[in-house]
């Protein structure tokens, strides 16, 4: 799951303030969201599948209006390796973003193990069907998120208000009608963590693929559309 203001409205240029704004965004919303699922377990279904969708979209812009302004808030490695791809993020600072992305989202992870230590999966991602069906899943839903991501952030509007809404309405959406079939994780962090912490891998390669090439596809996508659209408004 995302997310990210344009670089220029990045507001500070101290990596390390930039590397925590990652580490507690991404930590944040793995908290809350997989925390929503494993209290959901615990308590015998209080939360419902409705409110653990709504719990990741509300998180997800609590966290983006938070760190926004100064890390971007990525919070995801398919986001940031796609907005590199996108020529919105520079190279040399990937794999730190994605190192402190996992942080956070171990952190997460490993207190929600100390919190809930009988539960087995953390709120880990799997399959409910085939491993293709859930890739599928995965691969659209990450593809159709990082489209309103770009798009979201494409104009000159340093306010984060429409990205954190647009982006975090986007995560509870999916969150909501595929959650069920797939877990509706679009993030490699929020599923590699409790699935680390726990140490459950099974299918694990499903929610690190597929979101990274749904992504770097809908990064390819925008890019045609733009095009178009500058030459259309170059003709009139």
């Amino acid at each position: 799951m995302i997310l990210v203001a344009r670089p220029d409205a990045v507001q500070t240029k101290n990596m390390l303030k930039r590397l925590t704004g990652e580490f507690f965004g991404t930590f944040g919303l793995v908290f809350c969201g997989t925390g929503a699922v494993v209290i959901n377990q615990e308590s015998g279904g209080a939360i419902t599948h409705t409110g653990v969708a709504l719990v990741f979209g509300l998180v997800v812009m609590a966290m983006i209006l938070s760190f926004g302004h100064i890390s971007g808030a990525h919070i995801n490695p398919a986001v940031t390796i796609a907005l590199h791809a996108a020529g919105r993020f520079k190279r040399i600072d990937m794999a730190p973003y994605i190192i402190a992305q996992l942080a956070g989202a171990c952190f997460a992870s490993t207190i929600i193990k100390f919190l809930f230590p009988a539960n087995e999966y953390l709120g880990a991602t799997m399959p409910k069907g085939s491993d293709i069906q859930s890739f599928a899943l995965e691969f659209i839903l990450t593809f159709l998120l990082m489209l309103v991501i770009l798009t979201s952030t494409n104009k000159k509007d340093h306010s984060l208000l429409i990205p954190a809404l647009a982006i975090g309405g986007t995560v509870g959406l999916e969150a909501l009608f595929a959650g069920p079939i797939c877990g509706a994780s679009m993030n490699p962090a929020r599923s590699i963590s409790p699935a680390l912490i726990a140490w459950h891998f099974d299918s694990l390669w499903i929610y690190i693929i597929a979101p990274v090439t749904g992504a770097l596809v809908a990064v390819f996508v925008f890019a045609i559309l733009i095009k178009d659209y500058h030459t259309k408004q170059s003709e009139n």
